[in-house]
């Protein structure tokens, strides 16, 4: 058996798609798979990989109560104090309680998952594994979410489809549509990684404490989603991502990325997801790539080249 999940970028509605605003979202060409082989004995042994083949955890566990046999024991990504490990065992705990069948049998299991992009980039690893995960179990992928990590779900939705959606969370049953998001500009954009993977909890905790009461500017960001499908110039692409930087920034009380790091740029930037990492989108020219790279960012990668 053989499951794959797309990554995910959230072009519109950060931090804002937790309380119901519409946003729009991207999946990428690049994402994770999970073979699934059946074993005879009672275990399941667990292998991760990177992009480039490297094995980045080890686990096995009994079968099928779970009981943590041997790991790598490597730290969690976002620094905390749970390991990778146990971090796994509760997504597959949680799978067992929406699906009490899963990996509930008399054999076992070897698994084995393959990321085709950079972990450290941001764009999906959680979400992606939660999907597959979930695609295995046959169990709902959002509850699945709600019950381990959390979120709005949207990077669960981006999973699943290939085209770009309009996105709204709804619990277990978000509200999803496909769109056509290709704007003739498309070869002007950029994704511009910024050289760390941005620990998104955080964020959202600064955002929780700060928003206040937010009816008409999630209607805002709801209405800027909109108007990036129908824009047709990039100008007025340029003005949406200045008005959603500036209201993001005027909430979480943080700088605009441009402001913060690139005000000699001759384009316009805007900042993916939780401020402070992972990628930007910037529209350019050819010149974009030398731009970032003469800043010590080297990944700077078309927008045709990275999204669906």
């Amino acid at each position: 058996m053989e499951y794959y999940s797309n990554g995910k970028l959230l072009l519109t509605g950060e931090y804002f798609v937790l309380d119901g605003a519409t946003s729009l979202a991207v999946p990428t060409t690049c994402g994770q798979n999970l073979q699934v082989t059946s074993i005879k004995e009672p275990q399941l042994i667990w292998n991760s990989f990177t992009n480039e083949g490297i094995c980045w955890l080890e686990v096995i566990f009994d079968l099928p109560n779970l009981r943590l046999v041997s790991t790598t024991f490597e730290a969690s990504e976002d620094g905390g104090n749970d390991t990778l490990a146990e971090n796994l065992r509760t997504i597959l705990q949680e799978t067992q309680k929406l699906n009490p069948s899963f990996l509930n049998l008399n054999n076992g299991f070897k698994v084995k998952t393959n990321l085709t992009f950079p972990k450290n980039w941001g764009l999906g690893t959680s979400s992606t594994l939660i999907n597959n995960i979930a695609n295995w179990a046959k169990v709902n992928p959002y509850q699945l979410l709600e019950n381990t990590f959390g979120g709005s779900g949207y990077d669960i939705a981006c999973a699943q489809y290939n085209t770009p959606i309009l996105y709204k969370r709804n619990g277990a049953k978000p509200l999803i549509e496909q769109v056509n998001f290709n704007p003739v500009f498309k070869n002007q954009l950029y994704f511009v990684y910024l050289n760390k993977k941005q620990n998104s909890r955080e964020g959202i905790i600064r955002y929780k404490k700060l928003k206040g009461k937010l009816t008409s500017e999630i209607q805002y960001i709801s209405n800027l989603s909109t108007s990036f499908l129908t824009c047709d110039k990039l100008q007025d692409f340029e003005q949406l991502l200045i008005e959603h930087e500036q209201l993001v920034s005027k909430i979480i009380q943080i700088n605009p990325v441009q402001k913060e790091l690139f005000t000699d740029y001759f384009g316009q930037t805007k900042s993916l997801g939780a401020w402070g990492g992972d990628f930007i989108l910037a529209t350019g020219n050819n010149d974009t790539p030398n731009y970032f790279n003469s800043k010590g960012f080297q990944t700077v990668i078309p927008y045709t080249d990275l999204i669906l």
